[in-house]
């Protein structure tokens, strides 16, 4: 990923919240037919530097990987006018841009297809991302047949982490008052994913 320096983001703490707050993240791999690429949810042990997760036995994606992989996560993003900038009432130097998080990770991939280890990456996923709800659903409550069945039609990946670059583009190059206007534009906007990037962007 291109990251000059000044949009570049090294604290652990601020990266780890792009890869959490993304979700998704999309596994590219290559191997003999080319680049594969997948969307899926990770969970991000930072205390073993892993991402785990798992995906269709019936994709071919694990089967044909070859070397490191990278995975994908995207923060929010939003597009830039030059018409929130007010310096382009000066002299009219402004263009379009768009400004947004993402973080690449690079590492080692393994595919694994233990049940005991796959059962326990199902369970942690579906407890993470049920957390909050009224009545979060537990894999207990659906049948362990039915369950066992399942597991079997998935494998488990592990990324261990070599690599972490993250970008965060927020009109940094920009001085203060037109990044104050980005904000507002972005605010004043129909569209939650603005808003998203906008509060990325307060001070």
């Amino acid at each position: 990923m291109f990251i000059p320096p000044l949009f570049a983001e090294d604290d652990p703490e601020v990266v780890a919240a792009i890869i959490d707050q993304a979700r998704l993240g999309l596994l590219v791999t290559h191997g003999p037919e080319g680049l594969q690429a997948t969307h899926l949810p990770f969970l991000h042990d930072r205390g073993r530097g892993r991402l785990v997760g798992h995906i269709a036995r019936a994709n071919r994606q694990w089967q044909v990987s070859q070397g490191p992989a990278l995975v994908v996560f995207a923060g929010p993003e939003a597009y830039v006018s030059p018409n929130w900038y007010p310096s382009k009432a000066v002299d009219g130097k402004q263009v379009p841009t768009w400004n947004y998080e993402a973080v690449h990770v690079t590492g080692a991939v393994e595919w694994f297809h233990d049940e005991a280890r796959l059962k326990d990456v199902v369970s942690r996923l579906s407890d993470r991302f049920e957390e909050g709800r009224p009545r979060p659903w537990t894999l207990d409550e659906a049948p362990a047949d039915y369950i066992d069945r399942l597991l079997r039609g998935i494998v488990g990946v592990e990324i261990a982490i070599e690599r972490i670059e993250a970008k965060r583009k927020l009109s940094q190059n920009k001085p203060d008052a037109d990044r104050a206007g980005v904000v507002a534009g972005l605010t004043a906007s129909d569209d939650p994913r603005d808003h998203a990037l906008a509060r990325r962007m307060r001070p």
